[in-house]
């Protein structure tokens, strides 16, 4: 991918915005590597290649996660409203909409 996650010249970035772009594009990166292990076990007929790719999509998701962590740690708001979405029951929209409301 290269330098392709800034869309302003970087020179003119803060170091903590750049970090957040490559934060932003290690998530994309990852949630791009779970989707292509689903696809592959979704064909995949040997047990043991398919045990192997269930294990390596593991791993892919605690990437995932700690990325997806650190981002939140940067940004508060994104966090608030996350807490009324994530790990929550009942309606998905509606949760969102709570979240929304909360940090408006």
């Amino acid at each position: 991918m290269g330098f392709d996650q800034y869309h302003e010249p970087p020179e003119e970035l803060s170091q903590e915005v750049r970090t957040f772009a490559r934060m932003i594009t290690s998530l994309i990166e990852e949630a791009e590597a779970i989707s292509w292990y689903e696809q592959r076990m979704s064909v995949e007929k040997d047990p043991q290649a398919r045990a192997i790719m269930e294990n390596a999509q593991g791993e892919e998701f605690k990437h995932f996660g700690v990325d997806l962590e650190f981002l939140l740690r940067q940004k508060e708001d994104w966090r608030a409203e996350l807490k009324e979405i994530l790990f929550t029951t009942g309606d998905i929209v509606k949760a969102g909409e709570r979240g929304e409301k909360k940090v408006d």
